[in-house]
């Protein structure tokens, strides 16, 4: 075989190689999922689901996009020193499901999702209020994995802040 028919035959077996590996296994490195990406708004609906279940005090909606090892981390300014705090799952839902004469309602907006297989990050800015009252506003990280055919939320950190807020009026 000439020198140019072995290149061709190699040529061909990286390419089939190449779509193989294509085929087999979906692009891992997704990176920001634009708004309009389907994926976007599959993920995404955990957390809206999660505000949702918080704002009906829905536990056991709540307690299903959980993970049963998920973790709840809460970073504050405590005595002008930066504090981390954490919170078991547990605790929150006993929280979103304690019963209150105003419902909790936490808005979220600019919502950002990046993807890599099977793990999202759900970056969102939100607003939490009690009836109409402003409470704090933040910043929500959520870790989201794919568990099977579903999403569920492994880990959740936020930030909880009362400077630089400018809060929607309350419904």
């Amino acid at each position: 075989m000439s020198t140019l028919g072995f290149v061709s035959v190699v040529r061909r077996m990286l390419a089939i190689g190449a779509l193989a590996t294509a085929t087999a296994f979906p692009a891992a490195s997704q990176g920001l999922l634009s708004a309009d990406d389907p994926r976007h708004a599959e993920i995404l609906s955990v957390v809206t689901r999660l505000f949702d279940g918080m704002r009906t005090s829905d536990t056991a909606m709540a307690r299903t996009l959980f993970h049963p090892d998920a973790q709840l981390l809460t970073t504050t300014m405590r005595d002008g020193q930066p504090s981390v705090s954490r919170d078991s799952v547990a605790a929150f839902l006993r929280s979103i499901g304690t019963v209150r004469a105003e419902k909790l309602d936490e808005r979220i907006k600019n919502p950002r999702v990046l993807l890599d297989g099977t793990l999202a990050v759900v970056w969102v800015d939100y607003d939490l209020f009690v009836g109409t009252r402003f409470i704090h506003c933040g910043v929500d990280a959520f870790q989201i994995a794919r568990i099977g055919v579903s999403w569920q939320i492994v880990s959740l950190a936020d930030t909880r802040r009362r400077e630089g807020c400018s809060p929607p009026p309350a419904n």
